[in-house]
């Protein structure tokens, strides 16, 4: 069983049309995933990574009910996932975002409507607050989360280095208005 399914062939806003599905992750997703992920990792702009975990690995980061892909003509062409910021209790309605979208897919809304779709799954599953360190030269994701609703709440200068090269995050956060208000 592959999960949820929702088809989007709408015009939702500011989005162009597209005829995309969102659906739960499912492991035979993985090789697309992992390729998405490599893609944005050469970047440099995506995250601190450097090299594409085993499956196994990405697997045990993410909460498994909270992973999407973005289906395309039946290929997957972004996916998103929610990780636990913490083991502790007090923290179980806070998940930090990990969202990419295929470089040829950029900027045809996808992120966008993934984005709305993990937010309303998220409170769905009881999530109150969302979390997102992103580098602040990735002006796309910037722009996709504060259209998103998060807000700018931090700074961290020089917080780790890449490829030898201290690098800064800004964090932004979006609070639920349906969950823990």
């Amino acid at each position: 069983m592959i999960g949820f399914q929702r088809k989007e062939t709408h015009n939702q806003g500011d989005m162009p049309f597209m005829d995309i599905t969102i659906a739960s992750f499912h492991p035979n997703h993985w090789p697309s995933v992992a390729e998405i992920y490599r893609m944005g990792l050469l970047t440099r702009q995506a995250t601190f990574e450097t090299e594409v975990p085993s499956f196994a690995q990405w697997d045990q980061k993410f909460h498994k009910h909270l992973r999407w892909v973005v289906l395309r003509e039946g290929a997957v062409v972004g996916w998103a996932g929610l990780m636990p910021v913490s083991a502790r209790k007090v923290y179980a309605g806070v998940a930090e975002v990990s969202i990419y979208i295929h470089p040829d897919r950029a900027g045809l809304g996808i992120g966008k409507r993934l984005m709305r779709h993990l937010i309303a799954e998220s409170e769905e599953a009881g999530l109150w607050t969302l979390y997102a360190s992103l580098f602040p030269e990735n002006t796309a994701s910037v722009r996709l989360h504060e259209s998103s609703g998060f807000r700018k709440v931090g700074y961290r200068e020089k917080i780790a280095q890449l490829d030898g090269r201290w690098r800064d995050t800004v964090i932004y956060e979006r609070r639920s208005r349906k969950v823990g208000v």
